[in-house]
């Protein structure tokens, strides 16, 4: 088996081992990785470097960007800069406080840096007392990479109480939705709006999830489901 699968034009995802966050709550990880035009790579919420996924890497190209999305999802984020010091850390607003351990190059605005802008897109999902998650969008592959805002997982993910308290955030939904506590947490209704109304100008046809299957069409309109709340 490999550790990267393709999912569009220069566009690879990898799941990595599930982890424990808050409360004991088990979550899968993955991981996607973009190879830019100029032929160095964007590697977004990095998962656990196996042996196996770093030999995959290396045979796309050279490592140079570590994208952390959000400030929850930094957990493997030193082991990718011990293994690629070339490599920078763009991170979320809020992480190189939480995190003076890392080497973080550059706070993610809300534009993206003339490094990928050939090819990515960016906007700040802002007004949230959780975390201010920055999504992105691959150009070439018409793919839309959502962190923690969109979730979904089977059912029988959870168990005992934390099944009843993933059904009442509706992580267990029929399809991927806004977790409730993510929902409530957008204080600032109006700066959400306004980061959703940018992602929506984007000609999404992908969506890849970090806590969910991918969508393969129709993103957009999958989008504006999951955000319908927000409208």
């Amino acid at each position: 088996m490999t550790a990267l699968q393709a999912l569009g034009p220069n566009l690879w995802i990898a799941d990595g081992p599930v982890v424990t966050a808050g409360g004991g709550f088990h979550y899968p990880t993955r991981m996607a990785v973009v190879r830019l035009t100029e032929g160095s790579l964007f590697i977004w919420s990095p998962v656990a470097l196996s042996d196996a996924l770093r030999r995959e890497v290396d045979a796309l190209g050279p490592v140079r960007y570590l994208i952390a999305p959000n400030t929850l999802h930094d957990r493997f984020l030193g082991e990718w800069q011990a293994t690629y010091p070339a490599a920078r850390i763009h991170a979320a607003p809020g992480l190189r406080q939480r995190r003076p351990d890392l080497h973080i190059a550059v706070d993610l605005g809300e534009e993206p840096p003339s490094d990928w802008a050939a090819d990515i897109d960016q906007t700040p999902m802002h007004g949230n007392l959780i975390t201010t998650e920055v999504l992105f969008f691959h150009r070439p592959s018409a793919t839309l990479l959502v962190t923690d805002l969109i979730q979904h997982f089977a059912p029988t993910w959870f168990t005992g109480w934390r099944a009843w308290v993933a059904k009442m955030d509706l992580m267990t939904a029929p399809e991927p939705q806004v977790p409730r506590k993510f929902r409530v947490a957008f204080v600032d209704r109006a700066a959400a709006r306004r980061g959703l109304e940018r992602i929506l100008e984007w000609p999404v046809e992908r969506v890849v999830m970090a806590h969910a299957d991918p969508v393969h069409a129709d993103g957009r309109a999958f989008v504006r489901r999951a955000f319908g709340w927000l409208a």
